[in-house]
């Protein structure tokens, strides 16, 4: 049973990660891009989202441990959708290490499986998607 029980979630995973790739295409398709802020591409989305009656949390503050101990600042998630997939907004010209070592910090940090990285900066968004797995 376990087994599918993890085929279940990941199917239903990849059904939610689609709807959230196709609401950037749509955000990216309407407002354009590259060019326009960051905060704006992630206000965009999160009314697309708001349209497709997805349920998200946007710039949500993750609390960070040091030992014990939850440190004053904490960090903050562009989006949380559905409770189950973290997604990154960026609107840069290129790709950066540091942008998918920043997501999986975030999945570690809150045990959340799966993240997207989605940068509006490209000319196609979708060369500016990458989908990433917290295997730890």
């Amino acid at each position: 049973m376990l087994g599918t029980d993890i085929l279940k979630n990941t199917q239903v995973d990849n059904e939610l990660s689609g709807q959230i790739i196709g609401a950037a295409i749509e955000v990216h398709r309407v407002l354009g891009g590259p060019g326009l802020l960051e905060s704006i591409y992630e206000a965009a989305l999160c009314h697309e989202f708001s349209l497709k009656t997805l349920n998200f949390q946007r710039q949500l503050a993750v609390p960070v441990r040091y030992k014990g101990v939850v440190i004053r600042d904490p960090l903050h998630l562009d989006l949380l959708v559905e409770g189950k997939i973290i997604v990154e907004v960026k609107a840069t010209e290129q790709n950066l290490l540091i942008h998918q070592t920043q997501l999986l910090t975030y999945l570690r940090l809150t045990g959340i499986h799966l993240g997207l990285l989605i940068n509006f900066g490209k000319r196609h968004v979708k060369d500016g998607i990458c989908r990433l797995i917290n295997s730890g």
